[in-house]
């Protein structure tokens, strides 16, 4: 595996829009931001993902223009939109729009989707996880067309984050599209991970270095697992080259204790 450029650090929070009133969600933004928080993230989903399957929930999108609105620096997106909730000349308009919103702040996170029932539910075809993975694949070619058509056009070039681990078509995607590239892995596993990575994108053409590597590190999980302790444990994973943390938090409270000792660790790394 080709050794990876140092980036700075930088720590995002996912906000998961789940379990809270939107009082508290915009509270919790509010707070992160302060904090000296670099991304916000929510996620792109219509139900909870634990606890009450039916419990409370708020959509992505106009959350994020809201989010636009109400904040001033921190950088903001969806870990991840799924793409087949939404047609993506579509999806593409609403990340332009947000964009100018929030003054160029907006990054577009996307992935294949997973959630069975959000299809079911709200009418989409579920497929299989090959069949979203393709329609990922097509569809990011025309987001870019879509931004170069749209009047006024985005203020930026759009970061495309991707998420997701499997090595024969999610990578690939990666290789070709993304600037930030998300998984949940320890340093073992994102080795293998970083090494395949790589070969697809010699395979393609591309630095690998041009990629920004992101991990989750901490806080609930999608898996139900409880918060970590508040040691940070980031060395091993920037050693390989990662500099974008995410940490989640989940509702009501919003407890954001957990994040100040990576802010701390972050302005340890990164210097003056």
């Amino acid at each position: 595996m080709t050794a990876m450029t140092t980036r700075p650090v930088r720590i995002a929070v996912q906000l998961q829009p789940q379990d809270a009133d939107y009082a508290q969600i915009r509270d919790a933004v509010v707070r992160a931001e302060d904090m000296g928080v670099d991304v916000i993230f929510n996620w792109d989903h219509f139900f909870t993902l634990r606890g009450d399957p039916d419990g409370k929930h708020f959509e992505c999108w106009t959350m994020l223009a809201a989010w636009a609105e109400q904040t001033s620096r921190i950088e903001l997106g969806a870990l991840v939109t799924c793409n087949g909730y939404r047609n993506p000349d579509l999806l593409a308009d609403m990340v332009r729009t947000v964009d100018h919103i929030s003054g160029g702040r907006v990054l577009l996170g996307i992935g294949s989707g997973w959630f069975e029932r959000d299809y079911t539910e709200y009418g989409y075809t579920f497929g299989t996880a090959g069949s979203r993975l393709d329609d990922l694949a097509a569809s990011l070619p025309r987001i870019r067309s879509r931004f170069e058509q749209l009047n006024p056009a985005p203020t930026r070039h759009v970061p495309v984050l991707i998420g997701g681990g499997g090595e024969r078509k999610t990578l690939r995607i990666v290789a070709e599209h993304a600037d930030i590239w998300h998984w949940f892995a320890g340093a073992d596993e994102l080795v293998h991970k970083l090494t395949v990575l790589q070969r697809h994108c010699d395979a393609v053409g591309r630095s690998i270095e041009e990629i920004e590597i992101g991990a989750g590190v901490g806080g609930l999980g999608r898996a139900g697992l409880p918060p970590g302790p508040p040691e940070v444990d980031g060395e091993p994973l920037r050693a390989l080259g990662a500099s974008l943390f995410t940490i989640n938090a989940v509702g009501p409270a919003y407890d954001l204790s957990h994040v100040e000792p990576w802010l701390r660790w972050r302005d340890q790394v990164n210097g003056p």
